[in-house]
């Protein structure tokens, strides 16, 4: 299927590792223009080098709603208005409810949800002011499902999913379609810790929960970073033309549910 995705720019937050490094490639594999935002340098640098020189990257604390600016603003100066925005950048710690304290709650929106709306909120305008324009917000399931030990990032990504529907109906009339995908638990590198977070509430090894999480899951294992990617471009192509609003669950069934 052509996504008709050539040439159009692309910004992917959080592109530097996990879900968003996958998102970039799937652009990049659709013929897109492709920006990227990170908070690691090496890992940033990494990243470009292995997506290849064309694609630009922006190294920025997100959780700054001026250095948010500044990579819109970089990145468009670089590849052109903003056609497509995904926002994978952000967790919150995984921590057990026992040893929460205020502060990880604060930290969580910090990390999650204004990262998010830092990003979206120049983004959106521009793309209403040109009259089009399509965002896909990586959540996660924790907005959904209530966890032990995912009660401050999860309520960050239950307020990111309102803002995206929120947005979707704000924007829509001015050609601007918001979307958000809430994948499960994903073979990426911050995977470890919140297994080691489960592991310790339950006082056994990560390894074991990581054994447990897998035979519980329907399709019988995780979630690859790609299958996730492939569900975000096509939110963001324009064969998803009329799907705006669209809180999309990839937890492979694990939670079935009606919604």
């Amino acid at each position: 299927m052509d996504l008709q995705l050539q040439g159009k720019h692309v910004l992917v937050t959080g592109g530097s590792r996990g879900i968003g490094l996958a998102c970039a490639r799937e652009f990049l594999r659709e013929g897109c223009k492709v920006s990227i935002a990170g908070r690691d340098p090496q890992r940033l640098e990494q990243a470009r080098a292995a997506l290849g020189a064309g694609v630009a990257a922006f190294c920025a604390d997100l959780r700054d709603a001026q250095a948010a600016l500044g990579v819109v603003d970089g990145a468009e100066a670089r590849n052109g208005p903003i056609d497509i925005l995904v926002n994978s950048a952000g967790a919150a710690l995984r921590t057990p409810f026992d040893e929460l304290q205020p502060q990880a709650w604060h930290d969580a929106m910090q990390s999650k949800f204004f990262t998010t709306i830092h990003v979206m909120d120049p983004v959106v305008r521009r793309m209403g002011a040109r009259g089009t324009g399509a965002i896909v917000n990586v959540v996660g399931m924790g907005g959904k499902v209530a966890t032990p030990t995912h009660l401050p990032g999860g309520a960050a990504n239950a307020a990111l999913m309102l803002a995206s529907a929120g947005l979707a109906a704000a924007w829509g009339p001015r050609g601007v379609r918001v979307n958000a995908v809430n994948p499960t638990l994903t073979l990426t590198d911050r995977l470890a810790e919140g297994l080691a977070a489960d592991a310790r509430l339950r006082g056994t090894t990560a390894e074991d929960v990581l054994r447990q999480s897998e035979q519980k899951m329907p399709l019988g294992r995780l979630a690859k970073p790609e299958e996730v990617a492939a569900a975000v471009v096509f939110l963001a192509s324009p064969r998803a033309s009329y799907i705006s609003g669209a809180i999309l669950s990839l937890d492979g069934a694990s939670t079935p549910m009606v919604v």
